[in-house]
């Protein structure tokens, strides 16, 4: 009897101190995740001060009258890629922050169908101009869920967006919210332009896309961000791909 508690006596403190480094090591990850976050925040305002300056200058280029047309065609391709460095920089920061956690969430009651409806109502012309017809499937009755309004609207924002610029044209898009068993579950299906040539789980990592030809004008971060942020809210988002079916299922528990 003893032996066997000497045993588990060394068990337990052998145990313990497993335990007190794994404590250390996260405190350790914590900390680094903190450090890269502050560091990418202060190298893209870095970055945006002068890029400010760029776009402010190449839009007044634009306007200026001018017989050369060389000049405005290559003010305009300036003044588009700055921009489009912009949004790179403010998704980089977003996506950093959403990650590590350093991000603030302001949990409130929310109806779920009014939610869908305002962002399928954004999207509904965009999607015709770029030749995709929306469908969009709601409940009758409300369904409450506990979200950050404003930050689930970024997801599904993201969602749309990313729908927008991947699927193929002359295909439908597909929305739809309905209840399974005790939550809300959102569904966002299109059929992709390119083969994917990756599985569901890279698409959400930072920087991966489903085409290999990076002729979109994408950056890879949109998934990311909306995996992070749903996470963050309590929600759970989950990527499907079967053949060029995209299928991306978020779901937040019901409010009774």
């Amino acid at each position: 009897d003893q032996f066997l508690l000497g045993s588990f006596k060394d068990f337990a403190q052998h145990l313990n101190a497993l335990a007190d480094v794994a404590v250390v090591a996260a405190q350790k990850q914590m900390k680094s995740e903190r450090m890269k976050t502050e560091l990418i925040t202060n190298v893209s305002h870095d970055i945006k001060t002068p890029l400010t300056s760029i776009i402010n200058y190449s839009d007044l280029i634009c306007r200026e009258e001018c017989d050369n047309e060389n000049i405005k065609e290559y003010a305009g391709v300036l003044h588009n890629q700055s921009e489009r460095m912009k949004r790179l920089l403010d998704d980089l920061v977003e996506a950093s922050k959403a990650s590590s956690g350093n991000i603030d969430i302001m949990l409130a009651e929310c109806d779920a169908r009014v939610l869908i409806s305002q962002v399928t109502g954004e999207y509904y012309q965009r999607l015709s101009d770029s030749g995709l017809e929306l469908v969009c499937t709601t409940p009758e009755d409300e369904i409450k869920i506990m979200a950050d309004g404003r930050r689930l609207w970024r997801v599904f924002d993201n969602l749309m967006n990313n729908a927008r610029k991947y699927a193929l044209s002359g295909t439908r898009i597909y929305v739809s919210l309905e209840t399974i068993g005790e939550r809300a579950v959102f569904r966002f299906k299109n059929i992709s332009r390119e083969a994917l040539s990756i599985n569901a789980d890279e698409l959400s990592e930072r920087f991966v896309r489903g085409d290999e030809s990076r002729g979109t004008e994408g950056n890879g971060l949109g998934l990311s961000i909306a995996k992070s942020l749903t996470e963050l809210q309590g929600g759970v988002l989950d990527i499907t791909v079967d053949g060029d079916l995209f299928k991306v299922t978020v779901s937040f528990p019901i409010i009774k």
